[in-house]
Order: structure tokens, then sequence, then C-alpha cells
């Protein structure tokens, strides 16, 4: 049941992205005044985990830049196989990014394994309660359960298009929620569960 739903929320949650899509270049800059204003971060020189926008995505590269100049170690998530949680290798502006799986862009195998003290999470829907739906995989639900069981659990911020919010996105045990959401026009604690 939950499943059928997620699938169907999928499908409407990606049109509804391309529809948006067309201000990525905008929406990438207000997405980094939003966070870097609102986003409690940790110190500088700790470890922050973003992404490199594929397809549709939100362009976090604006962030990412902005993070790195503040003097954060900037790292890019890094499929480990199916079933397992991704990790983190380091990221500078000059780090020259290699095509893994999926078409996604990472540092090489050189680059060195860090763990993140904030992620930087993609959201192809979201609600207020911090629920996020992805693209099925479920890479950062397992990620994100296991970092949390660390002595010092990161921060989880998830980044979309503002339009890319629902009422409810449907969910179960396995599915981890974000404790912050940020797009180009807001960004957000989430409401309790």
């Amino acid at each position: 049941m939950i499943d059928t739903e997620k699938r169907a929320l999928r499908r409407k949650a990606s049109e509804r992205r391309a529809a948006l899509f067309g201000r990525a270049a905008e929406a990438g800059a207000a997405l980094r005044e939003m966070f870097l204003k609102h986003v409690p971060l940790p110190e500088a020189g700790a470890a922050v985990s973003g992404f490199w926008p594929m397809g549709e995505e939100i362009d976090t590269r604006p962030l990412l830049l902005g993070l790195d100049k503040l003097g954060y170690r900037c790292c890019l998530p890094v499929v480990a196989g199916k079933g397992k949680p991704l990790f983190f290798r380091r990221w500078t502006p000059e780090t020259r990014l290699v095509p893994e799986r999926f078409g996604v862009l990472v540092p090489p195998p050189e680059a060195p394994v860090v763990v993140p003290e904030l992620l930087i999470v993609p959201l192809l829907a979201f609600d207020r309660r911090g629920w996020r739906l992805g693209y099925g995989a479920g890479f950062y639900d397992l990620t994100l359960n296991a970092l949390r069981r660390a002595p010092r659990p990161p921060l989880a911020v998830g980044v979309a298009f503002a339009g890319q919010e629902v009422d409810s996105v449907p969910h179960n045990e396995y599915d981890a929620r974000v404790d912050w959401i940020v797009t180009e026009r807001e960004a957000f604690r989430a409401e309790a569960a």
C-alpha cells in the first residue's frame, strides 16, 4: 500500500519538479542565502555533505561553494552498493569529479573518506514534518538511520524547490526524516512527527 502511494507520488513529484526547473540558476543562489542565514551550522572546519545536482534537482553548487569558502570540509556521497549506506568523499572546487552508476558525479577514489556532521539531502517531495520522498533506492534512509546511531548524530537538511512541498509524504518505519528543510523561499525546522 505505502509502496504504491510512493510510486504515484514519485511520478507526480517528478512532473512538478520538471516544471520548476526553469528557475534552477536563480533558485540555487537563493537556496544558498536561505541555508546560510537560517540553518544552525557546525563549527567551521566540520565536514558537511552536499550532493552534486543531477537532472532537474535544485542547483546545490552555489551552496557547496559558499560552505567551502566559509571553511567547511565539503564532501559528496558515494554509493557503496545496493542495500548499503552511502559513504562520503572529500570535495573542493578543484576536485575532478568522475561518473559513477546512475550517472551521478562523485569525487575520485583517491579523495579521502570523511564522516559528515551535517548532511544536505535531495528531496523529490517533502512535507512540513520532515518526511521526504527520494528516488526509491533507500540510500539516504539507510545512511541517516546508520549515522543517527553514532554518539554525535549529524543534522540532516533536505533541499528542494519550494514547489516540491506536498501535504503528506507516505512513510514507514524504514524511512528517515530530515531535521530541516530549505528551499529558495524559506528554511524551517521540521515539525514534530
